[in-house]
């Protein structure tokens, strides 16, 4: 099942949990709109190049939508709506007001050189500027873009706009950008699978972790969980993935990925065949890279007892019902990889506000979100006596069918 399908099905099912009726189900899933733009450009070597930009914009009755735009070759349109939908849903988990979207570009920013990928980014700016906007739509950055490319988005929206720093987050730190945002998804991780462990009467300390990817999210939270007493046993990432009962060395590792770009080679730990990472021994799994991981073929296989999804989708339904009948916990996507849209929000309200936070108030403000949150979470799984991704979506799915109900879109 792809990542639409999968979507719609949990969305489906939190809609008749809480009741909603046929046409208001059916307004709060069709997305508000759908961009799609060709971005032609010339190379470095004289030559023209087209792209394909696109934006989808699912929801705005909670606030201004949401979300990433990523640089990908093989961008896939019904991933791209299954993540604005959970953009929307996850928004209003955290209780920010928000809408979602998400968006890109397909192309492969590896072959492209710093000015091809800033013409790029200019041009397809120029294509959507009258379409985003501070109350309207905020991207941010998503896989194969980061601070530089909101940069140049925000300058090129400037020119028709005036300075709006606020327009985009994930900025650089020089032009608006947040104290604590690099982290924040993976200190959301770890404030996430705090309040569950509390829930069970456990910490993170003692806990053995396995992490699938080491990038920005599954590095920060290995540094952040293993800070926090957390053994982490296994790691993987696109070079390889490595193995250490006793507990990798994270800081060590931190190190041997900026020098080598990747886990591969570290001398702290034994090489392990990637595909098995998933499987490894341990109490606590997180996916942190890619959607779709966790599936019917490895789903019997995995040891661990909770799993937090980092990643988005990273769980498909018929592993939720292997894993569910094994006992496993999961911490579902849409509450515990939110951390990063909480403090994209700071950062819009900092710019919007003209007055920037320190590092430990951001991080202060983000613990008492995740905290709420998990809170209002667990409060719907005992209403609707389901588990923890239902009670999640009726949360989510809730607050935006009242958003709607009450701008008077219900009918």
């Amino acid at each position: 099942m792809n990542a639409l399908a999968a979507t719609n099905r949990n969305f489906k099912l939190a809609s008749r949990l809480l009741g909603l009726d046929s046409k208001l189900e059916k307004s709060l899933l069709i997305p508000f709109r759908e961009i799609k733009v060709e971005c032609t450009i010339p190379k470095d070597d004289g030559t023209l190049a087209s792209f394909v930009g696109f934006r989808v914009q699912h929801d705005n009755a909670r606030g201004p939508m949401k979300g990433g735009i990523r640089y990908h070759p093989e961008v896939d349109p019904d991933e791209v709506n299954a993540l604005a939908q959970l953009m929307t849903w996850k928004t209003a988990v955290a209780k920010i007001p928000y809408g979602g979207a998400k968006g890109g570009i397909g192309c492969d920013p590896s072959k492209l050189s710093i000015s091809e990928l800033e013409r790029l980014t200019r041009v397809f700016t120029q294509k959507i500027h009258d379409l985003i906007g501070i109350q309207t739509d905020v991207p941010a950055p998503d896989m194969g873009t980061g601070p530089q490319t909101m940069a140049w988005i925000l300058d090129e929206y400037s020119k028709f706009h005036g300075y709006s720093p606020a327009v985009v987050t994930g900025k650089p730190i020089d032009l608006g950008g947040s104290l604590g945002r690099d982290a924040a998804t993976g200190r959301g991780v770890m404030f996430g699978t705090e309040a569950l462990l509390n829930e069970h009467g456990k910490t993170i300390s003692g806990q053995r972790f396995v992490i699938q990817g080491f990038g920005n999210v599954g590095s920060w939270a290995a540094k952040l969980i293993s800070e926090k007493g957390g053994k982490i046993v296994a790691v993987s990432d696109i070079t390889g993935a490595i193995k250490n009962k006793d507990g990798i060395d994270i800081p060590a590792l931190l190190n041997h990925t900026k020098q080598h770009r990747g886990v591969k080679g570290f001398g702290g730990a034994d090489p392990i065949d990637p595909d098995s990472i998933l499987v490894e021994d341990c109490d606590i799994l997180v996916p942190a890279a890619l959607g779709g991981v966790i599936n019917r073929e490895n789903a019997n296989d995995i040891k661990a007892k909770f799993i937090i999804e980092a990643a988005n989708h990273p769980t498909d339904p018929d592993a939720d019902e292997i894993l569910s009948k094994k006992g496993v916990v999961i911490l579902p996507d849409i509450y515990a990889n939110s951390g990063g849209v909480t403090v994209s929000y700071f950062e819009w309200v900092q710019n919007i506000q003209g007055f920037m936070w320190e590092e430990e108030k951001v991080n202060d403000e983000l613990k008492t979100y995740m905290t709420r949150s998990f809170k209002d979470l667990k409060e719907m799984c005992k209403t609707h006596s389901c588990d923890l991704r239902m009670g999640a979506f009726t949360l989510g799915v809730n607050r935006v069918a009242q958003a709607t109900i009450l701008r008077g879109w219900g009918a």
